[in-house]
């Protein structure tokens, strides 16, 4: 069935992108990072901080330096943790929002 005009929901025929279907991925001209013994070391360089990134942070880094979906990174925790998938819904959820926050993600 055809969308309504006055209907505001994306349509796949319009060509729009599903928010969970956008790939995320790093901005490179936005931090420099290392993996340290497991641990993923990040430096913010416009703010001159260092940022430790948690264990499922350290999962998700390689995935979202490559470039990846929301649901590539949930499978991601689900793959590597014993965790239910609500849990790894919210806690990509919480990494993602916390790297726009910063602006470390690519727009």
């Amino acid at each position: 069935m055809p969308a309504d005009r006055d209907d505001p929901t994306p349509s796949a025929a319009s060509g729009e992108v599903e928010e969970s279907d956008r790939v995320l991925t790093l901005r490179a001209d936005a931090v420099d990072w290392r993996e340290v013994d497991g641990q993923v070391v990040v430096l913010d360089r416009a703010g001159s901080v260092y940022l430790a990134v948690n264990a499922a942070g350290a999962a998700l880094w390689p995935a979202i330096v490559e470039g990846a979906t929301r649901s590539q990174l949930v499978q991601v925790l689900l793959d590597t943790f014993d965790v239910e998938r609500a849990r790894a819904e919210r806690d990509v959820d919480v990494f993602v929002a916390s790297l726009a926050e910063r602006g470390l993600l690519e727009s």
